[in-house]
């Protein structure tokens, strides 16, 4: 599998656009986020949907560690109190549960995605209740590491360009996007590494 972080691409992008090469100059070079492929990355993905990482993280802990093994036939068998107790909502169980019943009745197969290309991926995902523009972006960037994927429906990056490039409109940041191809997952990263170095976060 390809990597989104390596020094070529580095050098590239940053010959391309002055400000990737300050906010790499300011707090170094990304992380190379990375997740396995599969319906664990996927399931943790959808938890993280519009909350913070480290509730995430949390809920994604206490129902790891409640089942036996975390696969689409264990988490099928919980019940809605069992949801709960794990915290888990409402919404979140009913897209877990669509995600599992899809991978068992061979609707969805996560280990086709090696061989396809980004916008059928995305229709495959997008098919499933719960997963939207968002979802199925990080999956494509963390768990395939596709090169050129800019993630418009990520706060944190989009928030980070309006401020280093001094704009605010949509439209403005899908044209500095436009000018990261074929490096916007990387970009990307850079993005959301200057938020959290500049916040003193953990990402």
């Amino acid at each position: 599998m390809q990597c989104v972080v390596n020094d070529e691409d580095i050098g590239k992008l940053k010959r391309k656009d002055k400000t990737i090469a300050f906010a790499i100059e300011k707090h170094g070079i990304p992380p190379n986020w990375r997740r396995d492929p599969g319906f664990v990355s996927l399931s943790r993905i959808i938890l993280e949907q519009q909350i913070s990482l480290e509730s995430a993280n949390a809920h994604f802990k206490k129902l790891n560690d409640y089942v036996k093994s975390f696969s689409p036939g264990e988490i099928l068998k919980l019940t809605d109190t069992e949801m709960r107790e794990c915290q888990i909502s409402r919404q979140k169980t009913s897209y877990l549960r669509a995600l599992a019943n899809a991978i068992i009745d061979k609707h969805l197969n996560l280990d086709d995605f090696e061989e396809m290309d980004e916008e059928s991926i995305r229709q495959d995902l997008m098919a499933i209740k719960g997963i939207g523009r968002w979802t199925s972006d990080i999956y494509l960037m963390f768990c395939l590491q596709r090169k050129d994927i800019f993630p418009i429906g990520d706060i944190a990056v989009v928030n980070t360009i309006k401020e280093l490039y001094k704009i605010e409109s949509r439209e403005d940041v899908l044209a500095v996007s436009e000018n990261w191809i074929p490096f916007r997952t990387l970009a990307s990263y850079c993005m959301w590494n200057y938020y959290l170095k500049s916040r003193n976060r953990k990402g």
